[in-house]
């Protein structure tokens, strides 16, 4: 009797029951709602790549025409997102993801209203308002958005963090007119830019809001129900262990050197295009790496669910470190092609990273640790956009004296983002050794 009670009992454990599959199947099916409002909210987020559209005006207006100055808030903005990220993922832990992503969307939402009344005279502030508290905003609601999805498909993390990611690389595309528009309709250049900022705080105060209310991790015992890994929950770091582990060094040092030819590129894409006589047809260079960032985010998070998380950013170093020393030769339209590629292979990164993480460091924390990692994509954006800056006002003096030399002088750039997606190759193999 006790041997054939046992027998019943193991089998129950191994085999589950109809019951408990027919409710994993209803609990996959609400996933759907965190999904759909963490997309529409990551698309919101995308503002944060239209700055170039405000940076003329803003500069002119409030900074005396200093682009340094008026460009420093954008850096403090990415600066601040990645620290946003880190405490908001900390706060989901300890709360929940719809209260983090709540309060995010009201600092975001103030931060920009406040940012409307900043005047030359105390022009500093918009540093704090559209920057610091933008930026905190912003972290609060990316990290913990994408955590909470991808504990609804632990099975198809690649697949959902692409599609959210790429929501935030499409935002730029879908608000870039509508912003264009704005400007002009509330007075043109110079006076248009802060009035347009009061539409923008109100759109992330409804998104962010109404996206809250669906924000909701799944329940207890979801992931071993989905028999994902065996039907064993993978173990979960906090950030205080991850960052004891050679693992953390490995992706934040491999996001930091991947980053470097997209990050460039944003910003050279149209000069490169001008440098290389295509100044007809510039704004070409601006659409393809935008685009082709927002598909690549996508198509390769797919790719990671089948060929894995570090073969995956294996061939995507790779790809941009050769795409980035062909554009030196390129000619004609294939620059564009080339430009394409970059922003192809490093949206595929962006929307990799985030999924790798969760792999090696688990669900339970992820909002928190990403944000650690982001700490180096930040670190990275910084360094990049400095040696991309330099190398820029290099070529501009070289164009006074001699146009056709334009090109030669920010060449250097792009070898530069060759050697660091070479170094970051070299890191995801030290990474995949250590994980076998």
């Amino acid at each position: 009797m006790n041997t054939n009670k046992e027998t019943k009992t193991e089998s129950q454990q191994t085999a589950p029951s109809e019951a408990v599959s027919a409710e994993t199947n209803r609990s996959t099916q609400r996933g759907i709602y965190p999904m759909l409002a963490a997309i529409a909210i990551q698309l919101t987020l995308g503002v944060a790549y239209v700055w170039s559209v405000f940076q003329t005006g803003i500069a002119n207006s409030l900074f005396g025409g200093d682009n340094a100055s008026a460009g420093l808030t954008f850096s403090l903005l990415l600066a601040a997102l990645t620290m946003g990220s880190v405490v908001g993922g900390k706060l989901a832990v300890r709360y929940t993801t719809r209260i983090v992503v709540f309060i995010g969307g009201i600092i975001l939402s103030a931060g920009f209203f406040l940012a409307a009344f900043v005047t030359a005279d105390n022009s500093w502030m918009l540093w704090l308002t559209y920057g610091v508290m933008g930026g905190v905003g912003m972290g609060f609601t990316y990290s913990t958005t994408i955590a909470c999805v991808q504990k609804w498909y632990p099975h198809k993390k690649g697949l959902v963090t692409g599609v959210i990611v790429a929501a935030l690389g499409l935002g730029g595309v879908v608000f870039t007119p509508i912003i264009e528009r704005l400007i002009v309709a509330f007075g043109g250049t110079e006076i248009g830019e802060q009035k347009t900022f009061i539409v923008l705080s109100a759109v992330f105060l409804i998104v962010c809001s109404i996206g809250s209310i669906f924000m909701k991790n799944p329940p207890e015992g979801y992931l071993l129900n989905t028999g994902v890994s065996g039907g064993t929950e993978v173990k979960s770091y906090t950030a205080k262990e991850m960052l004891k582990t050679p693992h953390f060094y490995l992706v934040a040092l491999t996001f930091l050197l991947a980053c470097m030819g997209g990050q460039m590129m944003m910003g050279f894409a149209r000069p490169i295009a001008v440098a290389k006589n295509l100044e007809s047809t510039a704004t070409v260079a601006v659409l393809a790496i935008t685009l082709f960032n927002s598909a690549g985010r996508l198509v390769w998070g797919m790719v990671s669910d089948k060929l894995g998380r570090t073969n995956t950013i294996l061939i995507l170093l790779a790809g941009s470190a050769v795409s980035s020393i062909l554009v030196n030769a390129a000619t004609g339209y294939l620059v564009y092609v080339l430009i394409a590629c970059i922003g192809f292979f490093y949206g595929g990164i962006v929307g990799t990273i985030p999924s790798l993480t969760a792999d090696i460091f688990g669900p339970k924390h992820m909002a928190t640790n990403y944000g650690c990692v982001l700490l180096a994509f930040g670190a990275g954006a910084i360094i990049s956009l400095q040696i991309a800056g330099y190398f820029k006002n290099v070529a501009d003096e070289v164009a006074l004296v001699n146009r056709e030399m334009m090109f030669q002088a920010m060449s250097p750039a792009f070898v530069i983002a060759s050697c660091c997606a070479a170094a970051g190759i070299v890191m995801m193999l030290i990474l995949k050794k250590l994980r076998k």
